[in-house]
């Protein structure tokens, strides 16, 4: 039903028209009135209604601006009193509940995530005060699982064939050679693993030769050569306690960020790389850094004292947050979330490695200027 059908007067209906008999309009005149009122229809009898201005014409008028004709709706069935009326529509002004909070989550399994970090603890402590080489030789592990995990997710996404074999055992070798030889020894280690990395990929067809190789160099820097600076530590009289001072200012620096800004964080650190990192969050890990460093520089290490402990434990907190950020980026180039699964609640090796790897050539320099190497 339109517009025109309400209140419109219809042509040859009500009366007399001008325009002659063509398209139902009755033809004009007394005449026709007279011979043919016989033949039309009697008006309908309309009830009366109050006079125009009306309360109820004011009612029915708002009926019919209101009504369903004008919305084009279809008509509904409106409840009889005393009527329960089917599947009633809430109101639109009605107030909604609001959502109910969620809980924080920490976004891992904490209770294995725990678990498996004091167990690698046990096997670390007790390595490095029980026999040195035992502890060498679990950085080698450590170092090979790394690169395999490294490897291995730069082949599976990025289609790049790093050569893990002389990766492999040219790490083990300048894990040990920085050992035995300091600087010196995993400086000329380094070099032979590259060139061991070069030769080796000459066995298989040209294509990729050298995005596989910069891969293979790449890795070889950011795995064992910075490994080597832990093993580097252990040389001195009281390398046991400075690996521990590493090891502790990198895990409580972790620690502080994660839960300072896990409760207090609201502002992103860089939303772009780390969504999860926050400015607050490295507030704590300053924080807890700093305050351990100067209680490890003072009753841990010989001749260290509690002002160095400071700078020490901040300078980690910034190397093991652009660590985290660093494995991030190549995480998130990679379009993964961990390097591997071995560790449960951590996510593999290289997830554990990313703070502690860049972290040791900053310890080993800043004990190395504020104790001496001895």
């Amino acid at each position: 039903m339109n517009d025109s059908s309400w209140g419109t007067p219809q042509t040859g209906y009500w009366g007399p028209s001008d325009h002659g008999p063509g398209q139902g309009a009755a033809p004009a005149g007394p005449a026709y009135d007279a011979h043919y009122a016989q033949h039309t229809r009697p008006m309908p009898v309309v009830p009366d209604v109050p006079e125009h201005g009306g309360d109820q014409d004011m009612d029915r008028g708002a009926a019919r601006l209101s009504g369903p004709p004008f919305r084009d709706e279809p008509t509904r069935a409106r409840p009889l009193p005393g009527e329960v009326p089917q599947n009633p529509e809430p109101m639109p002004d009605a107030p909604q509940p609001a959502p109910a909070p969620q809980k924080k989550s920490a976004g891992r399994d904490l209770g294995a995530a725990i678990g498996v970090g004091v167990g690698l603890g046990v096997v670390i402590v007790a390595s490095l005060f029980v026999v040195k080489a035992v502890f060498v030789g679990v950085v080698a592990v450590a170092v090979v699982v790394g690169l395999w995990e490294l490897t291995s997710r730069l082949r599976e996404r990025k289609g790049i064939k790093a050569p893990l074999v002389p990766l492999a055992l040219g790490g083990a070798a300048m894990v040990v050679a920085g050992y035995a030889w300091e600087a010196e020894g995993a400086w000329v280690a380094m070099a032979l693993t590259t060139l061991a990395v070069l030769v080796w990929r000459m066995t298989a067809p040209p294509e990729g030769y050298l995005k596989d190789v910069t891969a293979g160099v790449f890795a070889t820097f950011y795995v064992p050569f910075l490994a080597t600076f832990v093993t580097m530590m252990l040389t001195a009289d009281d390398g046991p306690w400075r690996v521990l001072t590493f090891l502790l200012l990198t895990v409580v620096s972790d620690t502080g960020a994660y839960a300072v800004g896990w409760r207090f964080g609201k502002t992103k650190l860089a939303p772009r790389i780390s969504p999860g990192k926050t400015r607050e969050g490295l507030l704590g890990a300053v924080t807890f850094a700093m305050v351990v460093g100067a209680l490890c520089m003072q009753y841990l290490i010989d001749d260290g004292s509690w002002w160095q402990g400071l700078l020490l434990g901040l300078a980690v907190a910034a190397s093991a947050t652009l660590g985290d950020l660093g494995e991030s980026m190549i995480k998130r180039d990679l379009g993964i979330k961990d390097m591997g699964t071995l560790l449960p609640g951590h996510g593999g090796i290289m997830d554990r490695l990313d703070s502690l790897l860049p972290t040791a050539p900053v310890v080993w320099l800043l004990l190395v200027l504020f104790v001496g190497s001895g």
